[in-house]
């Protein structure tokens, strides 16, 4: 039996697994299993893959994406270049291979956004500019899709920094610059609903366009506030399930 897995602390509800054991069921998959493995430390890692020989493969959540990284006994070319792992691939041998697939599902789900909210409108994206609200390991994946889309981007955190905007640093004219809103952070995430970035809400208008990346709920209140506006917005999950097949993708790929 091939074990499967999500590592990360702490682990409530975890999509990955419900959606791995439901993709197993449908397409007949046996001698397969998804399971969590909630670790207090990261250095914890060796310890668990040492314990489990039949374990092939594991998910990366909050907030080891970066921390797991010296672990690791190689990392693909394009996490090496993110600097963040979430999908770690085990050989029967315990060697492992960290991937990210954070920025696929980012870049596919958002292209697909902008096609038709914003393409479809006759704009060329060389005129977008976005804003990413978070610095964490996911916010990495997201900088280097919008460079290869060729979006200009910046940081948006609470403490201001070099290439970093403090929230407080937002005014009117910079967010009439920058129309791509897209939250990185964990704000406003199943069980903490009422939370959400605090963004000047009331500039945004009609051509903005906020993407979260928060699936549970649905429709955060950020995605809420900025559709009270006008904004276009677009939530987590169909990321979500772009990432998990591309987990599988890159498990059972010879």
């Amino acid at each position: 039996m091939r074990i499967f897995g999500l590592i990360g602390y702490p682990l409530g509800h975890s999509f990955s697994k419900k959606y791995f054991t439901e993709k197993f069921a449908k397409e007949h998959i046996t001698d397969a299993s998804y399971e969590l493995f909630p670790l207090e430390d990261i250095k914890l890692l060796p310890g668990l893959i040492s314990s489990q020989p039949n374990l092939r493969g594991l998910n990366v959540t909050i907030p080891y994406k970066e921390q797991v990284i010296p672990y690791l006994t190689s990392i693909d070319p394009a996490a090496k270049r993110i600097g963040a792992v979430n999908v770690i691939k085990i050989a029967p041998d315990g060697s492992t291979t960290g991937y990210n697939s954070d920025y696929f599902g980012f870049k596919s789900t958002l292209e697909g956004f902008l096609n038709g909210n914003f393409i479809s409108e006759g704009k060329s994206l060389r005129k977008l500019k976005a804003l990413i609200l978070g610095t964490g390991g996911a916010s990495k994946a997201v900088k280097i899709a919008l460079d290869d889309m060729d979006i200009e981007n910046v940081y948006i955190s609470r403490r201001a920094g070099e290439n970093i905007f403090g929230y407080d640093d937002l005014t009117e004219k910079i967010l009439s610059k920058y129309l791509l809103i897209i939250n990185t952070t964990p704000l406003g995430m199943y069980p903490e609903v009422d939370v959400f970035p605090p963004l000047p809400y009331e500039w945004l208008t009609g051509d903005h366009l906020l993407y979260d990346l928060v699936y549970n709920p649905e429709q955060t209140i950020f995605l809420q506030k900025g559709a009270k506006q006008g904004a276009k917005i677009f939530g987590g999950l169909p990321m979500l399930y772009a990432q998990a097949e591309k987990s599988w993708e890159i498990w059972t790929t010879k």
